[in-house]
């Protein structure tokens, strides 16, 4: 869903497996020695036509620094391109946030929404085909099809380009968990282990020892992470591709057992019900909760927006158990407004390949990149997964491996495990429906020690089981 940075809050990838695990070096893109060159060319041959360009930037609340980051890479830019102005706005994607701005028109030119957006977007036509200027860049054959098809319409269109991908992670605070007595450097690997150091820290400390989201769709998002850890999937769909929802899975259910155990037993999760992305993450960054899952890309907004110190922070895998067990996968778009015109969609797309992905399969570009957040205190080294290869993205940490920041002994827990656990997309169809409606289900067994949940997931079935249905 989320982490987009935006959050994101919320994302699909089909098959991010194959991304990390199928791409082998035959496969991965050479890293680009002419991207740069290409740009400064055709900069000076646009350089005639002066456009503005509205583009999003970062999360409102982030710190004076991460602004001084991003303004510095603006100038960057508007260097390569003096015919391009660039105005920006501060932004953070929620579902009903984003719903509003999409309907009231009030977007900018350059925005981003999280994978599970975007095949809705684009059948709804409500985001600007950009394959013309997509096939100009020298990468643009290099993405992996199954992400570059989150953006893609049945005639391989293409109306957005994936900037970012990421896993579901556990993030952990290592002071509280120094203070309740647990050792930082071994985090929890069942979900067991996390009931017990739940406990520990909220005994021993007093704050949350683990907290859940439950609003503006990330209750819903959340809970499919721990069911997919569970060996479950919210929907099916068979060799006709029709989309079944199936939220009353034993796993689900066994999820939904155990937030009641933390809650009604342990008392570990704390008194606030109702977190969503931002939320959490602002007590997380405060140091009042000990551990939550989301997606493994949240770090800069905790340190930029929540002032977390950086030395607290840690991040391991989900735990996994059972059959069929996987992390959630999702990733962000980076969209171009289809009410823009020609000019503006041309200058947009070329922000895009500057700002977001040349640091991804350009040298030159990912050192500026790092070098430029570095400078401004800003984080190098997030725990992330590739949008093209594995091997490109291990590459591209050897282009910066100066300029990281980020304490990866800290991180090594994610990082050295994450490939060899299986990524599931998001569920397909409705998908931020079924994230709303099962946000109800979260709420309730939070705060109704005898919520039903077999007939709430079974409402949730048929709900969502008639949108789709409506679509067919």
């Amino acid at each position: 869903m989320k982490s987009l940075n935006k959050v994101v809050t919320v994302g699909a990838v089909a098959a991010l497996a194959v991304t990390m695990t199928a791409c082998s070096s035959d496969d991965s893109p050479e890293p680009s020695t002419s991207a740069t060159d290409a740009t400064t060319s055709s900069a000076t041959a646009d350089a005639m036509e002066p456009v503005t360009i509205k583009v999003v930037s970062l999360i409102p609340g982030s710190d004076q620094a991460a602004f001084d980051a991003f303004d510095a890479q603006v100038a960057q830019f508007e260097g390569l391109y003096p015919n391009i102005t660039v105005e920006s706005e501060e932004y953070e994607w929620t579902g009903p946030t984003f719903a509003a701005q999409l309907a009231g028109g009030t977007l900018p030119d350059v925005y981003t929404i999280p994978f599970t957006d975007g095949l809705t977007l684009l059948a709804n036509g409500q985001l600007a085909n950009i394959t013309s200027q997509v096939s100009e860049l020298p990468y643009a054959n290099d993405f992996n099809p199954n992400v570059l098809a989150q953006v893609q319409d049945a005639n391989g269109d293409v109306f957005g380009l994936p900037t970012a991908a990421y896993g579901s992670a556990l993030h952990y605070n290592r002071a509280l968990f120094t203070e309740a007595g647990l050792d930082p450097d071994q985090p929890p690997t069942t979900w067991d282990e996390v009931r017990e150091d739940a406990k520990a820290i909220s005994d021993k400390t007093g704050n949350t020892g683990f907290a859940q989201m439950a609003a503006s769709n990330t209750g819903g998002w959340q809970l499919t992470v721990a069911t997919y850890a569970r060996g479950g999937r919210m929907q099916t769909e068979d060799a006709d591709g029709k989309i079944a929802v199936t939220a009353d899975n034993d796993a689900t259910k066994a999820a939904l057992d155990y937030f009641h155990q933390l809650r009604w037993e342990d008392d570990s999760m704390g008194s606030d019900f109702l977190l969503d992305w931002g939320t959490i993450n602002q007590a997380f960054g405060a140091g009042q909760v000990g551990m939550y899952t989301s997606g493994s890309d949240i770090y800069t907004n905790l340190i930029q927006a929540q002032g977390m110190n950086p030395d607290d922070y840690g991040a391991t895998v989900i735990p996994l158990e059972g059959d069929d067990s996987g992390t959630l996968g999702g990733g962000t778009i980076a969209a171009v407004n289809v009410k823009a015109s020609p000019e503006v969609q041309n200058a947009a797309v070329k922000w895009i390949d500057f700002y977001y992905m040349q640091k991804l399969v350009d040298q030159d570009a990912a050192v500026l990149d790092a070098k430029t957040l570095s400078e401004s205190d800003q984080a190098v080294g997030v725990p992330a997964l590739p949008i093209f290869s594995k091997e490109l993205f291990d590459q591209s940490r050897e282009w910066v491996a100066d300029y990281i920041n980020v304490d990866q002994d800290h991180v090594s827990y994610f990082n050295d495990a994450i490939f060899d656990q299986a990524v599931v997309p998001e569920p397909k169809a409705h998908t931020q429906e079924l994230y709303a409606a099962l946000d109800t289900v979260v709420q309730s067994v939070l705060t109704d020690e005898n919520a039903d949940t077999d007939a709430l997931l079974k409402d949730v079935n048929v709900q969502i089981q008639a949108l789709i249905d409506a679509d067919a």
